[in-house]
């Protein structure tokens, strides 16, 4: 009887291990991290929301004789704040018809464009062991070879856009690439290459837009370029209504490709071992400098596509040399809380471009400052780069103990 005792308990000891080995993978992974470091500055920022209200500081004065003012204070302070968010960033139930209802989500989507394409090219320099934060560089020069292709030429519809669009991924290309090239040959270290050519590229298309015969619009006196000529404008999406242009599925395009490359192909796999030890990627014959200026000039160009984004289409009325927006710093928070990963980073720019679009509505409904905003995302930041950090606050088992877990569940189950 014992055995058929030992036998029924069998299978539930293995499903129990099993479980606990997907559970403590679950929780070694940097997924599950990412996941509770958003919503951990949430929790920071609703706190912030909290203590600049009228009304919390009104019923903080009787706390003690009616603290459940306090607390209802608090509730509707954050509830509303975060409520007028998701409204101005995905869907606004209140307005009259749907097209009005879903336009948030075009605007989100829109604002997350240039910071999805500029986080692949972050992100795929992160996976080769380099960090590039010339991002702001890379995609003012982008959106300058771009603008000046959009306003300079006049060819047919089709073909002005292709090669205005071509213009901003090569001119962010060969600007990373100058970076990639230095580091190879000179060995400098790329965080200084490409922290001292961004202030070059943007004081030289600064001077270029105050210059008559190069970027500025021709009888004017400010800094600002002509506007993209209708044939070089990325068209519309879903129509005049709606911000939303064909930018957006460039990008999706391009994530597909940076999957690809990074997953499918041989140079993928070398940028792979380049970022995971250059040393042994030397000895089993890779060429790592090569790598080095092979994935700045394709990373620049992605950035650059960020730039052609913009100046093609959300700011086509006219290159000025503010068009990076801070799209290029924001870009490395957005690698960061992607992993670097082609996917991931196409979800963390889609959470960015939320913030952005929902930080003005929020502002408008509720009078919490856009600020709040940035400093949740700074937030996350701080605590993407301190994943021990993020498992104390939620109790989660480090690392190196959830592995030791994981494999005595597995001894276990093999026991039993």
């Amino acid at each position: 009887m014992s055995e058929d005792k030992d036998e029924a308990a069998t299978p539930t000891a293995t499903a129990e291990s099993r479980f606990k080995g997907v559970w403590y993978e679950i929780v070694r992974g940097s997924t599950l991290v990412s996941i509770l470091a958003v919503i951990a500055a949430l929790l920071i920022g609703a706190i912030l929301i909290a203590a600049i209200n009228p009304d919390v500081h009104r019923t903080a004065g009787y706390f003690f004789a009616r603290p459940q003012d306090f607390f209802a204070a608090v509730w509707d302070a954050v509830a509303n704040g975060y409520l007028a968010l998701f409204k101005s960033a995905f869907f606004n139930a209140d307005r009259d018809t749907f097209a009005a209802a879903i336009r948030p989500l075009t605007d989100t989507l829109t604002y997350a464009t240039p910071l999805i394409a500029a986080g692949l090219g972050v992100g795929l320099t992160f996976r080769v062991g380099l960090f590039n934060i010339g991002g702001r560089g890379q995609m003012i020069v982008g959106a300058a070879c771009a603008a000046w292709i959009g306003f300079s030429l006049d060819l047919p519809a089709g073909i002005h856009l292709i090669l205005a669009v071509c213009a901003g991924v090569i001119g962010g290309g060969l600007w990373g690439g100058v970076a990639g090239f230095l580091k190879a040959r000179t060995g400098a270290h790329e965080v200084i290459l490409t922290i001292m050519l961004n202030y070059v590229a943007f004081y030289l298309v600064s001077w270029m837009l105050r210059t008559q015969g190069l970027l500025q619009a021709p009888g004017s006196v400010n800094p600002k370029s002509p506007p993209m000529k209708e044939t070089a404008v990325l068209p519309s999406l879903f129509g005049s209504q709606f911000t939303l242009h064909w930018g957006f599925v460039l990008v999706i395009a391009a994530t597909v490709f940076v999957w690809w490359l990074i997953n499918r192909s041989a140079l993928g796999f070398e940028f792979r071992a380049v970022g995971f030890n250059p040393n042994a990627a030397q000895t089993a014959g890779i060429n790592v400098s090569r790598m080095y200026v092979y994935a700045m000039l394709i990373a620049g160009g992605l950035v650059g596509l960020a730039g052609a984004n913009q100046v093609l289409g959300t700011q086509s009325g006219g290159l000025t040399s503010g068009v990076d927006a801070g799209i290029g710093f924001d870009a490395i928070t957005v690698a960061l809380l992607g992993r670097s990963t082609p996917w991931g980073i196409f979800a963390a720019g889609i959470l960015f471009g939320a913030f952005k679009a929902g930080g003005f509505g929020m502002q408008a409904a509720e009078g919490i400052p856009v600020e709040i905003v940035t400093i949740v995302q700074s937030v996350i930041v701080l605590f993407i780069a301190a994943p021990p950090l993020v498992r104390a606050m939620f109790f989660l088992p480090g690392r190196q103990r959830a592995k030791k877990a994981e494999k005595l569940s597995a001894t276990e189950g093999v026991a039993s």
